[in-house]
C-alpha cells in the first residue's frame, strides 16, 4: 500500500508523458528485483527484458490515469479519485495479464497480500478485488499526506480564511486516512466465506477430508542441469513415496502428490520408468498424481497422470496454458537475436485443451472426489482454477518444478499465489515442488506446512474437501467488464475535457483576435 501510494504522489503532474516515465521508472524499481529469479534461470538480458515490459504496463497506467482525473467526476473528489485509480491499475493488471503470449501475471498486487487483512477479499472478488483494494488504500494515503502537508502550509494575512481551509484539509486529510483504513480492514468482516451455491450439490463434502501426502523429491544441483541423470529425479520421488508408505503404511493417505516433471521420462511409453513408478505405487497402495512429458508428432506436452495400484494411467490432466520463452519460444528467430538460450527448448510444448480437472476415486470415502489441477505458472493465471473449480474441483493442487530457479524467491512467489487462490475458491491447496518451496494451505490461506528449498521431504496431512462456491467463483469476470466498462467512460470524459481545454484559447483568439 506504501509502494502504491509513493506512485501516486510522483504523478502529481498534470503531464500524461511525464507520469509515463515515471511509472516506468517506478515499475523497474518494482520488477527487476521481484523478478530476478529470471535472471537465475535465462539470463539478465531476458530478465531486463521482462522487467522492461512489465514496467512499461505501469508507465501505460501512469498515462492513462493522467488523463482520467480530468474528468469533472473525479476532480476535487478523493473516493471517486481513488476508485478510478484502483479500477484503472486493474484493468492494467488484467491486460498485462493477458498480452502479450498469452500474458504474464507476476507481480500482482493481490499476491503480495496474503499475510494481510485484504486477501479474504479474494472470496467475494477474486485477486482483482484485492489488487482493487490495496491500490485504492494506497490512493487514499497519498491524498491524506496531500491534504496533510497543505494544512500546515503558513500563515498569511489572510489568516481566518487560511485557517477555514486548513481545517478543510485536515478533515480532508483524516477521512482520506480512515477510508484507507476501512478499506484495508474490510477483509476483516468474513475472514472465511465459503458458504454458497453447491458446485456438485454434494453438502456432505462439506465435512470429509481427504488424507494426502506431498513429495518433495529433490535434484542433484540446482539449475538447467537438474535433470542431465536421466531417471535421477524420479528415483528420488520414488524414494520419498517409500518414505511414505515407511511413516503411514500402505493405504495410509488416500492419495499421493508428485509435482510437475517428478518423472524425467513418460512411464507410460519408458520401460524403466513405468517400472519405478508401479513400484512406488504397489508400495503406497494408493493412487499417486505423477507429473510428466509426453510427446506426440506435432510437439510436446506437459502431463499429470493419475496412476492406480489396479489400472495403472487412469486419468491426465495436460497443462493448458505453456509458459512462453520457457516452455516453447514465440518469434524463435528474432528472439535468438538476443540470446541463444532459446534453442535449450528445442520442441515447444503445446497446450491441453481440457479444465484441469482430475477424478480421484477415494475408496475410504466411496465417492469421486474431483481435484482441480493446475500446473506451475498456471496458478497465477485467474480463469484457469476457477473453471476447474466450477467444475467440480474440492481442492486445488498445484504441481510445479522450481529446479531452474535456484536460491531465489520465485518458489516463495508462487506459494504465495497457491495461499491467495486457496482462499478465492474457498479450498484447500497443495503446492508439491520438485525442490521447494512445498506447502499445504488451509482454506482461509494458513500455511500448514512448509518445505525448504533443496531437500527432500514429504508432507503428510488431512485437509477439509469443498464443494460450495465462493462469490468470486458464481460471479466470475463479469465485475471486470463492468468496471472495464466504467473504466472506458471515465477515461473518455477526461479526454473530452482535455481537448476542451486545448481548444478554448483557439475559440478566445477568433473572438478578441489576440495571439497567446
Amino acid at each position: 500500500m506504501v509502494g502504491v501510494a509513493v506512485l501516486a504522489l510522483a504523478l502529481r503532474r498534470d503531464s500524461a508523458r511525464w507520469n509515463a516515465l515515471v511509472g516506468l521508472v517506478w515499475g523497474l524499481a518494482f520488477f527487476l528485483p521481484h523478478l530476478y529469479w529470471a535472471n537465475a534461470s535465462v539470463g539478465s538480458l531476458p530478465w531486463i527484458a521482462l522487467s522492461l515490459l512489465e514496467a512499461a504496463f505501469v508507465g501505460a497506467f501512469a498515462a492513462v490515469w493522467t488523463w482520467s482525473r480530468r474528468a469533472p467526476v473525479v476532480r476535487n473528489r478523493p473516493i471517486a479519485g481513488a476508485v478510478v485509480f484502483a479500477t484503472l491499475w486493474v484493468m492494467v493488471e488484467q491486460v498485462r495479464s493477458a498480452w502479450p503470449f498469452g500474458g504474464f501475471p507476476w507481480g500482482r498486487l493481490a499476491f503480495s497480500q496474503t499475510d494481510a487483512p485484504v486477501v479474504a477479499l479474494a472470496a467475494v472478488g477474486g485477486a482483482p478485488l484485492v489488487s482493487a483494494a490495496v491500490a485504492s488504500a494506497g490512493a487514499l494515503l497519498a491524498q491524506a499526506v496531500l491534504a496533510a502537508g497543505a494544512a500546515r502550509g503558513p500563515l498569511t494575512a489572510r489568516s481566518l480564511l487560511d485557517a477555514s481551509r486548513r481545517r478543510a484539509r485536515t478533515r480532508e486529510a483524516a477521512a482520506a486516512l480512515v477510508g484507507a483504513g476501512l478499506v484495508v480492514g474490510a477483509g476483516l468482516l468474513d475472514p472465511l466465506p465459503v458458504a454458497g451455491e453447491s458446485a456438485t450439490g454434494d453438502e456432505a463434502a462439506e465435512a470429509a477430508v481427504l488424507r494426502i501426502a506431498a513429495v518433495q523429491g529433490n535434484v542433484a544441483k540446482p539449475g538447467l542441469d537438474a535433470f542431465e541423470h536421466r531417471l535421477e529425479v524420479l528415483r528420488n520421488h520414488v524414494a520419498g513415496t517409500l518414505a511414505v508408505r515407511e511413516a503411514v503404511g500402505p493405504g495410509g493417505v488416500d492419495v499421493v502428490l508428485w509435482p510437475e516433471n517428478a518423472a524425467d521420462v513418460d512411464p507410460r511409453v519408458d520401460r524403466q520408468g513405468r517400472v519405478l513408478v508401479v513400484e512406488a505405487v504397489a508400495a503406497v497402495d494408493t493412487p499417486v498424481l505423477v507429473g510428466t512429458l509426453s510427446y506426440d508428432e506435432l510437439g510436446r506436452y506437459n502431463d499429470s497422470v493419475l496412476w492406480t495400484p489396479e489400472e495403472g494411467p487412469v486419468a491426465t490432466y495436460t497443462k493448458q496454458h505453456p509458459a512462453p520463452f520457457a516452455e516453447y519460444i514465440p518469434i524463435r528467430d528474432f528472439a535468438r537475436v538476443f540470446t541463444d538460450k532459446v534453442d535449450l527448448v528445442g520442441t515447444d510444448m503445446l497446450p491441453g485443451t481440457e479444465v484441469g480437472v482430475v477424478p480421484l476415486d477415494v475408496a475410504r470415502l466411496g465417492r469421486t472426489v474431483p481435484l482441480a489441477d493446475a500446473i506451475c505458472f498456471e496458478v497465477a493465471y485467474d480463469g484457469l482454477l476457477r473453471r476447474a473449480v466450477r467444475a467440480g474441483g474440492e481442492m486445488i493442487v498445484v504441481q510445479t518444478n522450481n529446479a531452474s530457479f535456484g536460491w531465489t524467491q520465485e518458489s516463495v512467489q508462487q506459494l504465495a499465489m497457491t495461499r491467495l487462490r486457496a482462499v478465492e475458491h474457498g479450498r484447500s491447496a497443495v503446492q508439491v515442488s520438485t525442490v521447494g518451496v512445498s506447502g499445504v494451505v488451509a482454506p482461509d490461506g494458513t500455511v500448514l506446512q512448509r518445505t525448504e528449498l533443496f531437500t527432500a521431504a514429504q508432507m503428510i496431512d488431512a485437509v477439509p474437501l469443498r464443494t460450495t462456491l465462493t462469490l468470486s467463483d458464481r460471479l466470475g469476470i463479469w465485475p471486470l467488464w463492468v468496471a472495464a466498462a466504467g473504466a472506458v467512460v471515465v477515461l473518455a470524459a477526461g479526454l473530452r475535457t482535455a481537448a476542451d481545454r486545448r481548444s478554448a484559447p483557439g475559440r478566445a483568439r477568433a473572438v478578441t483576435g489576440v495571439r497567446r
